[in-house]
């Protein structure tokens, strides 16, 4: 339990500094709607499975909570080192030159995805940051110039995604006009003024949801959405970034693909009965604390079988609605198609 004298120090305007981006899953637009039910729950502690955009991480941190991130791609690993985690380091002005050299010999992005993400002058760039960002000595900032690295390519890439080539979806936006240095140089900025610390010693991990033992009062869960009518698949989308940030350490390029992804992750929420298994074990991993569940109401399982499968465990689960209009579409749902609106599941289970 916590104790009632703790005084939790809210950091108000802070939340309007972070460096969102299109993310699938994203909550940034819904994060005030979450919290109207969520800050009617008594917890100091708070752990993000799913971390994602560590966008309800991040707002969590602002309130003053200590903060538990957690996932599987390097990329929010990053970020949630770069934001959650770090309370005061930064990139310097000498760490950005260093970062900008032109001293590197690289030219593995340049020789394996040339022609279909960006110019050859985009390639060897990122090339260069990516070869320099190695130089940096401390873990935070490498985490900030990784952040900022893979942030640059989804503001410059049309839907941000990377599941297909050349420009097809080029829409005018300014962000795709503007230089990838130039957004480079731009999220450096945006991720050295986002950084706090919330007094809290907030914690980023880069686990499997299963194998994460870690807990707090409040786990807040945020899987990846099944649906047959979707596609759920992180790694089609972003591919290119999170193989950026690993610097494709480990990872198996499939070369017959026109888009050169790597393997995708195995994750058991791509398959129906694999999806409700990893809801029931994971609800039990949790279960001596309050649980939050984020889900959408088309996907597997349904609203009346997850609140089932959390009423196995829990006393008292409650079930909140809000509407919500998915960014992008994908494969099967366009962008404007009346299947991309659909209701955002809040399960509390207590």
């Amino acid at each position: 339990m916590i104790d009632n004298q703790i005084e939790i120090k809210e950091f108000v305007d802070q939340f309007e500094l972070f460096p969102g981006t299109r993310f699938m899953g994203s909550k940034n637009k819904i994060i005030y709607e979450l919290w109207h039910y969520l800050e009617e729950i008594e917890f100091e502690s708070f752990l993000d499975v799913f971390a994602g955009s560590n966008v309800v991480s991040y707002f969590m941190k602002t309130k003053g909570k200590k903060v538990i991130t957690n996932d599987f791609m390097a990329i929010s690993y990053f970020a949630s080192k770069a934001l959650i985690e770090n309370t005061s380091t930064i990139i310097s002005e000498s760490d950005l030159e260093l970062l900008l050299e032109k001293t590197s010999k690289e030219s593995f992005i340049s020789d394996t995805f040339k022609d279909l993400y960006f110019t050859d002058e985009e390639n060897q760039f990122l090339d260069q940051i990516r070869a320099n960002i190695d130089l940096l000595e401390n873990e935070f900032k490498k985490s900030l110039a990784i952040s900022a690295l893979t942030r640059a390519c989804m503001k410059k890439r049309p839907r941000g995604i990377f599941t297909f080539i050349g420009h097809r979806y080029d829409d005018g936006r300014k962000d795709i006009r503007k230089s990838l240095k130039d957004h480079f140089i731009d999220n450096i900025y945006n991720f050295n003024n986002a950084v706090f610390d919330n007094e809290k010693n907030c914690q980023a991990n880069n686990e499997m949801s299963q194998e994460l033992e870690k807990t707090a009062d409040l786990v807040y869960l945020d899987p990846p959405y099944y649906s047959p009518k979707s596609d759920n698949d992180y790694v089609r989308r972003y591919h290119f970034v999170e193989g950026l940030a690993k610097k494709w350490d480990g990872l198996e390029i499939q070369e017959h693909t026109i888009t050169k992804k790597f393997k995708s992750y195995q994750s058991p929420f791509s398959k129906r009965e694999s999806a409700f298994n990893a809801f029931h074990s994971l609800i039990e991993k949790h279960k001596e604390s309050i649980i939050a569940i984020s889900y959408s109401s088309n996907s597997i399982p349904t609203k009346e079988e997850l609140t089932n499968i959390l009423k196995e465990y829990k006393s008292d689960v409650i079930v909140h609605e809000i509407d919500h209009t998915y960014s992008f579409g994908n494969q099967n749902h366009k962008t404007g198609n009346k299947a991309n609106k659909v209701k955002e599941y809040l399960f509390i289970g207590k």
